[in-house]
């Protein structure tokens, strides 16, 4: 079964994007490459039980099984020793990116409390764009009743062949992304 985002970039965005910016290749359109959605979780460092409920947690969000992060170096003032377990991430690809991609912008994001919108200043130089959550019960996923302490995560959009911010901004606006303001 082919997810309804990559049907819609495939008959819909994909065309538009040739048509803006005057594209005569298919393959030059940008497109997703990949969502990395990372969990600091500092409290993991003296408690390993907060970081697997976190773990647990993004598994249940994203559908895939993240990697446990451990701290590069020793930092004192954090109490973090080197190779101390800090958090968690998940690379998503393909169709799964595309299932939570879905997700995200249409059932999580309109659940956060007094909504207004995305920054669309959070490209990079690349136009890969980094979204902060501050609480993970805005996915349905998670049952709130279980929820001991809530937890923010990244979520970072990697974007490839975009040649620019506007291109990528266009393509996640295209997508469904809700910017702040006017747009």
């Amino acid at each position: 079964m082919v997810p309804r985002l990559l049907e819609v970039y495939r008959n819909e965005i994909a065309p538009k994007m040739m048509e803006t910016f005057k594209l005569k290749n298919k393959l030059a359109v940008p497109r997703i490459d990949k969502v990395v959605v990372n969990m600091g979780v500092g409290e993991g460092a003296q408690d390993i039980k907060v970081l697997e409920r976190s773990i647990e947690e993004l598994a249940a969000i994203t559908g895939q099984k993240p990697l446990m992060r451990r701290a590069k170096k020793a930092i004192s003032n954090f109490k973090i020793r080197e190779g101390s377990a800090v958090g968690c991430k998940v690379t998503l690809r393909k169709r799964i990116m595309y299932e939570f991609l879905d997700r995200l912008l249409n059932v999580a994001l309109p659940r956060i409390r007094d909504f207004r919108g995305v920054s669309a200043d959070a490209f990079d130089q690349n136009g890969n764009y980094t979204l902060g959550l501050t609480e993970q019960n805005i996915f349905p996923e998670i049952e709130y009743d279980k929820i001991t302490r809530a937890q923010g995560m990244d979520i970072t959009i990697v974007i490839k062949n975009a040649k620019s911010k506007e291109q990528a901004k266009e393509l996640l606006r295209l997508f469904g992304m809700p910017y702040k303001g006017k747009e």
